[in-house]
């Protein structure tokens, strides 16, 4: 069943959870964000079928043992549920959970603990950040 998944809000509870789980590392972030574009181009239908191949080129992981390790933990810890089929030839299939709802990992404020303001200023001390200097004219170089 298609179900509508809110793109921005999932990604800002998957952000938010990622930083309070020390377990993991680069790998499994990017495998996540493989899985979750392969699960966004299925119009968020479960499950998933996915090739080993695949995700490692998406997730630009070069090692077979690390995508295993990688894909096994996260189902593990909850990002997902794996059913692998053990059949190159056959896909393996992934139940991607929503984390867009509920919650209160999912506040504004959990977020804005996770993602403080950073102000950038370049040698004369002037604002990098176009967004935080309003009056900036962008055909000027900085």
């Amino acid at each position: 069943m298609t179900q509508q998944v809110n793109y921005i809000h999932h990604l800002n509870n998957l952000y938010i959870i990622i930083y309070e789980d020390k377990r993991c590392t680069p790998h499994h972030i990017s495998l996540y964000h493989a899985a979750f574009q392969i699960w966004n181009i299925n119009r968020f239908q479960n499950p998933i079928s996915i090739f080993r191949e695949e995700l490692m080129t998406l997730s630009k992981i070069g090692s077979a043992n690390t995508y295993t390790r990688c894909i096994k933990e996260l189902d593990k810890w909850g990002y997902f549920k794996y059913e692998p089929s053990f059949n190159p030839l056959k896909a393996s299939k992934l139940h991607l959970y929503r984390f867009d709802k509920g919650g209160d990992k999912g506040s504004d404020k959990g977020l804005v603990k996770v993602l403080r303001p950073y102000i950038k200023h370049n040698k004369q001390g002037k604002h990098i950040n176009a967004h935080v200097n309003q009056n900036k004219n962008y055909d000027e170089p900085l």
